[in-house]
């Protein structure tokens, strides 16, 4: 007696290997895997972070020109001193720190920033910061719904001391990091 196997699937008595999707199908299958990636990230950058490149040197040396900024697009957050955010002002975008908040007193004396009276001794700020003769009368209190910034470059910044306080929805987000570019 002979025994005969066969791998039967269809039941025809006609043994057949199991077929393999065909590699069109992989292929489309990782095109829709590589575009689903694409969109998640394309949506969390536009609602969620933001990404721009920093053209000044406003802020140096703590953010230089050419690096990437990657900021959090924060809805109205409570800012606080030290806070460092990306804003919209006059159609730019700028980086700035926040050094004072809504009822707070800003003066610039000859022994530099004063804040609610006190002299502000800054980490990381290395150069004095003087008033600029053309720009805000000191001192003024910063209204509700809107941040005091200035660059760490105080010598060379377009920020509060030009312009004047800046509202807290011309604010886009929260510097999260910076991405250093190296002179290649």
């Amino acid at each position: 007696m002979e025994i005969v196997r066969t791998n039967n699937i269809s039941g025809d008595g006609i043994g057949r290997a199991p077929q393999r999707p065909s590699v069109w199908k992989d292929l489309l299958f990782l095109v829709l895997k590589i575009g689903a990636i694409v969109l998640v990230f394309a949506l969390l950058f536009t609602f969620l972070f933001g990404i721009m490149r920093y053209p000044e040197p406003s802020m140096a040396p703590a953010i230089k020109d050419g690096d990437l900024v990657i900021f959090y697009r924060s809805a109205e957050s409570g800012y606080q001193s030290r806070d460092v955010v990306v804003l919209n002002v006059y159609g730019q975008k700028q980086v700035r720190r926040v050094v004072a908040i809504a009822g707070d007193s800003v003066d610039i004396t000859e022994d530099g920033l004063v804040i609610n009276g006190s002299l502000q001794q800054e980490l990381g700020i290395y150069q004095k910061t003087e008033r600029y003769v053309e720009g805000v009368s000191f001192p003024l209190t910063v209204p509700e719904g809107q941040v005091f910034v200035l660059g760490d470059n105080r010598a060379d910044a377009t920020d509060s001391r030009i312009y004047g306080s800046v509202k807290t929805e011309d604010i886009l987000g929260d510097v999260m990091t910076v991405i250093r570019r190296r002179n290649i």
